[in-house]
């Protein structure tokens, strides 16, 4: 299903989400009314200076403001450029395998951190992250972080360093829009579909956000809009392709991609290597130089499964891919609606992709697993079956609202993407 929802986004209402992080906040960080906040009707509902509380929060309950609510409130002793640097050299400091990453290029980032714009209304956002959802507020410092690590490594010029980490900063802001439970840092990966349809607004919201409430480029509200797109077509929340994405657009995926994996329970840096290669043409190249070179300089690492485990996941991996391509091909024949039709030629060309990938590996023979290429292989297929659940969403966010019949084969369809074991 389409995220209808995302196009009908807009700040004159104060949204239940950001408020109840905003109020949490409040209980630890001074946040007041930087000015009188009236609703649409010249209503006075707040007085500057005041402090916010429950009691605003009541007020607000279904009113229309004539500012919106973030250009209202102002933080006091939030975030600012020096604490930003606290926190990246607290990051710099963490034996981590992002750490790894950053380690080349520490003094430029930190150097840079402190000379960031951090506008109002992202100070305000911010402060309530690091106050109400410190892991939301500390994913926002690693991306700041390795955004501009991965410019760098592609010499980067100033402009387009400040650029990136103000994207790596920001991007997340919109996920303060939807319920908590939809942005942690591995939800593309764990949310079912029906979950899955609330997380897909948040680059839109972020967008908006940045476009509308704040004096940032254009082009780091694009990269936010961007940030869970794919070149293949697979991302969200517009399956966009290559042509149509930004420069910073790209390189924020790769960012985002890399934190989402590491994020994973004793994830290496390699298997955030192998997602960002798995299959071709997912991300921009040029972006994932700086992370399989810092892999190789690192020890292989162990594999869960045996050698025969393996294979076989690979061969049930393979069967399925086939199966459900042939199914979406015989399905678009049979189609009722344009749009399904559409979502039925998109399962086919993500599901090449997909095949592109095994066939690249060199992963599709029967040939047995060697040991010590097994961790690889064992990320190598994790991702693609990662890639098969990401499909399904895709396409259903492509095809829409559908007549029940064609809801019922794209179903059957979705459910032959699913494996198990």
């Amino acid at each position: 299903m389409k995220p209808t929802t995302a196009a009908a986004v807009d700040f004159s209402c104060a949204n239940p989400h950001a408020l109840a992080t905003i109020l949490d906040a409040s209980q630890t960080q001074s946040i007041i009314a930087a000015r009188d906040i009236f609703d649409i009707t010249g209503t006075k509902l707040w007085a500057r200076d005041l402090p916010v509380s429950q009691a605003l929060q009541r007020k607000l309950l279904d009113r229309q403001l004539r500012e919106p609510l973030e250009s209202c409130l102002k933080a006091e002793n939030g975030v600012t450029a020096h604490t930003l640097v606290e926190a990246l050299e607290a990051l710099l400091a963490k034996p981590t395998p992002l750490t790894a990453l950053l380690r080349a290029h520490a003094d430029t980032l930190v150097r840079e951190a402190a000379k960031l714009p951090v506008h109002p209304v992202a100070q305000l956002l911010l402060t309530a992250a690091r106050a109400s959802r410190p892991a939301a507020y500390d994913h926002a410092i690693q991306a700041m972080a390795l955004n501009g690590a991965l410019m760098l490594a592609q010499a980067g010029g100033q402009p387009e360093l400040r650029t990136a980490m103000l994207c790596g900063l920001l991007h997340d802001l919109g996920e303060m829009y939807i319920g908590p439970e939809f942005g942690e840092a591995d939800a593309e990966r764990t949310l079912d579909v029906l979950s899955y349809q609330q997380l897909v607004v948040h680059p839109h919201v972020g967008h908006l956000l940045i476009k509308q409430l704040t004096d940032y480029p254009a082009e780091v509200a694009r990269a936010i809009a961007e940030h869970h797109e794919r070149m293949d077509g697979s991302g969200y929340p517009h399956c966009l392709r290559d042509g149509q994405l930004s420069t910073q657009g790209r390189l924020l995926a790769v960012t985002e991609s890399t934190l989402a994996t590491l994020a994973e329970a004793s994830a290496p840096l390699s298997r955030a290597s192998v997602a960002l290669r798995v299959v071709p043409g997912e991300y921009d190249l040029r972006w994932v130089g700086l992370i399989t070179q810092v892999v190789r300089q690192q020890p292989a690492a162990a594999a869960q499964c045996t050698s025969e485990e393996l294979q076989q996941r690979l061969t049930k991996l393979g069967q399925v891919m086939h199966d459900a391509g042939s199914a979406a091909a015989a399905l678009r024949n049979q189609a009722m609606s344009p749009a399904l039709k559409d979502a039925l030629t998109l399962t086919e060309h993500l599901l090449a992709r997909l095949h592109g990938g095994l066939m690249t590996s060199g992963l599709w023979n029967a040939d047995p697993v060697a040991t010590t290429d097994a961790a690889e292989v064992e990320a190598v297929d994790g991702e693609l079956r990662f890639r098969l659940r990401r499909i399904e969403r895709a396409v259903r966010l492509s095809a829409g609202l559908l007549t029940d019949e064609d809801a019922q084969r794209l179903d059957g369809l979705c459910r032959q993407l699913t494996i198990s074991g």
